[in-house]
């Protein structure tokens, strides 16, 4: 029988358990069951005494790895099937997405702030970008186990004095970095743009930086579920996201595969978070601003929950992009709004519906659109004119999709 130690803040609060046919099952230990102010791994994982069946216990781990053909290459390096979650998880769980960590059996488990890392050189750094395609998250490397969900090329690294350093064994990483896959050009660029016009309109957002790594555009994400210390020391902050807390395996982020849909991510907000009364507008914020920058691709993986000093919280947005600048992709939203069929649509009828279906004031919803879509009109120009210094053409271009939307969505809201 299989078993991996599974670790949150690096205190052992369970086991993930194998058995002979393959299926995976997750049981708490008893000291984390009778442990005072323990949390939960997840709302769809309560502390209760025994073992959660696969249907239950997949979702949240199966949560926290790579996905699509990242996790198919990562599982033809390692010499295993892409279908084996207990491997996976042996291999990449040094470094999860939140206080997450996951060792193989008997693993010594590092004391939380230890830290291992190998300082990156630019030339190596190059390097490992050039083979990040064909070895994502470098999986295989010695001393590196490091876990991010997502079908997108990314490495975790730690930005400490102006350098990065490469994270090992257990060593949480401070930085996420995405370097720009060259079948969507101008991606880095573009989430770059959507992140700090976000943050210059007041939403939470982490930290980001647009950077080129010899001829790789890249962007660097400040992690917000890491905390440093005073003394110096890097604290990982649990979080999962609305897939995991709503159960839903990651195959099923899109509403059209089965996935959650709006009012699931409301109601989730109004039974889960510990502020819904901050948390419900500051989600609306974000189906807004979502549909102002042209982001279809807003999923339910895309939303998470923080765990933090006994409270349950929306956490900052993430992977803010505007889709619709490639028209190849799908325009047809992540999650259905109203009765909108594409994320090009602007009709007041659709936002009534949500307020409707959803137990809204319609007065505030369109008080919230009208505030927003005014806050984006009179920040992007300084936003461009940033990220004109990068690549003036593309900047221009996002600068005048975002305002044309603005604009629609404003026009559309009044007139509903």
């Amino acid at each position: 029988m299989n078993r991996l130690q599974v670790l949150l803040h690096g205190d052992l609060v369970g086991a993930l358990i194998e058995d002979e046919p393959g299926q995976m099952e997750f049981e708490y230990t008893d000291a984390w069951l009778q442990a005072r102010n323990a949390i939960p791994l997840s709302r769809s994982l309560p502390r209760q005494p025994g073992r959660f069946p696969t249907k239950q216990t997949l979702p949240f781990f199966a949560g926290v790895l790579p996905e699509e053909q990242t996790r198919r290459i990562i599982a033809r390096n390692l010499g295993f099937s892409d279908a084996n979650d207990m491997a996976l998880l042996r291999a990449l769980g040094g470094d999860c997405a939140g206080a997450v960590s996951v060792l193989s059996a008997g693993q010594e488990i590092a004391h939380e702030g230890a830290s291992t890392r190998r300082l990156l050189s630019d030339s190596s750094l190059e390097s490992l970008l050039a083979e990040l395609p064909q070895r994502p998250l470098l999986a295989g490397e010695k001393g590196v186990r490091l876990s991010l969900a997502g079908a997108r090329d990314k490495l975790p690294v730690i930005l400490s004095d102006g350098g990065l350093h490469l994270p090992l064994e257990q060593t949480p990483s401070t930085h996420i970095l995405k370097p720009e896959p060259g079948h969507y050009p101008g991606l880095a660029l573009n989430e770059w743009f959507c992140m700090t016009l976000a943050r210059s309109i007041g939403m939470q957002v982490p930290g980001v930086a647009y950077r080129r790594i010899g001829k790789i555009p890249c962007l660097v994400v400040e992690r917000y579920d890491r905390r440093l210390l005073p003394d110096g020391h890097l604290q990982r902050i649990h979080q999962e996201d609305f897939c995991q807390a709503l159960g839903h395996h990651p195959a099923r982020k899109y509403q059209q595969e089965g996935g959650a849909t709006i009012q699931d991510c409301l109601a989730l907000i109004r039974s889960w978070s510990t502020a819904a009364v901050k948390d419900l507008p500051r989600f609306l914020d974000a189906l807004i601003f979502n549909w102002i920058i042209g982001n279809a691709d807003a999923h339910s993986k895309n939303y998470s929950f923080l765990y933090e000093d006994g409270k349950r919280v929306f956490a900052p947005l993430y992977d803010l992009v505007s889709t619709i600048h490639w028209p190849g992709l799908s325009s047809q939203p992540a999650m259905k709004l109203g009765n909108a069929r594409s994320i090009r649509a602007f009709e007041g009828a659709d936002w009534k519906k949500l307020a409707r279906q959803n137990s809204l004031a319609w007065s505030l919803l369109k008080s919230r659109i009208t505030q927003r879509c005014g806050e984006v009109t009179a920040r992007v120009d300084g936003v461009r004119d940033s990220a004109a210094v990068f690549h003036e053409k593309l900047a221009m271009e996002l600068h005048d999709a975002v305002l044309g939307r603005a604009e629609k969505l404003l026009a559309a809201a009044e007139k509903a």
